[in-house]
């Protein structure tokens, strides 16, 4: 009995030197970086208090948190209409934009003549299509959702092109000496090679999702957190406006994670090197 109450008490110190040595290791890595924000905070809020800038003009961290509080109710009310439109858009990118490279990647043909235009879209200014899509497909959510496919899209095929033809020559070579077609060397070596590439796209993409989104609201909604930025200006509410900044930059650290946390899930033999494993310099 003794004997298992000692392996007990032991197993549970070596949990808590654990728990205690990664809570320490999250410490040391993310403090300073903590530390360096809270310095350019408190610079700004200094600046504006000893110089006296006015608000609608430069509002101070402390001004802007007072407009996220207050204006919570509105703010939430405008965030989900821009995240539905971030996700909706994303997925529509994400679905063509694998088509589209899958089509490439199988196809030299098909990538002699779709990889011109998937390039040409990129050179039209979004600007100028998205008041043309409110008379094409109506005053709603389908414009907006249009805007965020078409700036999200292409670095989503252009890197899982750049994936997908990557593979190991050799291990294309092995797998026809098995016997293997083109269609299983393609999804059982091309598409796992191009894995990596296609997640590293959706990182892009879903940051410039949200510059989509707010171009869209611009051009033409009635909601959206684009649309209270548009609204607030005018009436010189500029706390208002960069609490609506606060929350775009806070949606797409967010979404980056949260595509970063898909990646770990979907490729788990690609994770970084932990900070214990990366050599050090004594």
């Amino acid at each position: 009995m003794s004997v298992e109450m000692g392996v007990s008490h032991e197993s549970s110190g070596t949990r808590n030197g654990s728990w205690a040595r990664s809570v320490d290791r999250m410490v040391r890595r993310w403090l300073p970086a903590l530390l360096i924000v809270l310095a350019i905070l408190a610079l700004w809020e200094a600046y504006v208090r000893i110089f006296d800038v006015q608000t609608w003009l430069l509002p101070a961290p402390s001004a802007i948190s007072v407009a996220l509080f207050q204006d919570a109710g509105l703010l939430w009310y405008h965030t989900r209409a821009t995240l539905t439109e971030i996700i909706v858009g994303f997925g529509v990118a994400l679905a063509c934009g694998v088509l589209l490279a899958t089509a490439i990647g199988m196809s030299r043909t098909l990538e002699r003549a779709l990889y011109p235009f998937i390039i040409a879209s990129q050179t039209i200014p979004i600007i100028v299509i998205a008041p043309m899509l409110l008379i094409w497909v109506g005053y709603g959510l389908a414009p907006k959702v249009i805007v965020v496919a078409l700036i999200s899209f292409f670095p989503i095929v252009v890197n899982m092109v750049d994936g997908l033809k990557s593979v190991d020559r050799d291990m294309v070579n092995l797998m026809r000496t098995l016997g293997a077609n083109r269609r299983q060397v393609f999804f059982k070596v091309q598409v796992p090679t191009s894995l990596p590439y296609l997640f590293s796209g959706m990182r892009v993409a879903i940051a410039v999702s949200v510059i989509g989104a707010v171009i869209g609201e611009w051009v033409g909604s009635s909601e959206g957190l684009g649309y209270l930025m548009l609204r607030s200006k005018p009436q010189f509410l500029t706390e208002r406006v960069f609490a609506s900044i606060v929350i775009l930059s806070a949606l797409g650290i967010g979404l980056f994670g949260s595509v970063g946390i898909m990646e770990r899930l979907a490729i788990p033999w690609r994770r970084p090197a932990t900070e214990d494993s990366e050599p050090r310099i004594s």
